[in-house]
C-alpha cells in the first residue's frame, strides 16, 4: 500500500488558513466530507479524540492526524498544506504546515499502523517536505506524493 493508494487528487488542499490546531483539523474533515462523503462532524470529533490522547505533531512541520470512521470501506486520505504554521503541541514544539489525515473504516485492522508508519517514513524526509511545500498546486503536491510513494516502494 501506498499514500498513491489512499489519496483521491481531490483530497488535497493548499494555501489553507487556520488560526490554530481545531481549525486546522476542521479543514481536513471539510474536505474529507466534500471528497470522501463522510460526515464533517464525525470526522472533526474523531481526529479531536485522537489528538487528545497526544499530539499527531510529528515534528519538523508535519501532523499525521487519524481517526476510525463510519462510512469508509477502505483506508483514505487528505493533505492539507497550510500558508502559516500552527501550533499543534508537535514533539520538537515547530508549529505544522504539512497536514496528512488518515481516515481509516471503524474495523481497520493492522493495516491503518502500517499506513501510518509507511506516512512518517515518507515525511521524514527532508526533500519530500520541502518539495511539499514548494508545489504550487494540490495537482503538483498528488502527483509529488504518488510518485514518491511509487518510488519508494519499488
Amino acid at each position: 500500500m501506498t499514500i498513491g493508494d489512499l489519496l483521491d487528487p481531490g483530497a488535497v488542499a493548499l494555501r489553507a488558513g487556520a488560526p490554530g490546531k481545531r481549525q486546522a483539523l476542521s479543514l481536513v474533515a471539510d474536505v474529507a466530507a466534500r471528497v470522501l462523503g463522510v460526515d464533517a462532524d464525525a470526522t472533526l470529533e474523531g481526529l479531536i479524540e485522537r489528538e487528545a490522547a497526544g499530539s499527531t505533531g510529528v515534528g519538523e512541520g508535519v501532523a499525521i492526524p487519524h481517526a476510525r470512521l463510519d462510512g469508509l470501506d477502505r483506508m483514505r486520505a487528505v493533505v492539507v498544506r497550510l500558508d502559516t504554521p500552527v501550533a499543534f503541541d508537535a514533539l520538537d514544539d515547530k508549529p505544522v504546515d504539512l497536514i496528512v489525515a488518515l481516515l481509516a473504516p471503524r474495523d481497520a485492522s493492522a493495516l491503518h499502523l502500517r499506513a501510518l508508519a509507511r506516512v512518517a517514513r515518507l515525511l521524514r524526509q527532508p526533500e519530500v517536505r520541502a518539495a511539499l511545500r514548494q508545489a504550487r498546486s494540490a495537482d503538483a503536491i498528488y502527483v509529488l506524493l504518488t510518485q514518491e510513494t511509487a518510488g519508494a516502494a519499488a
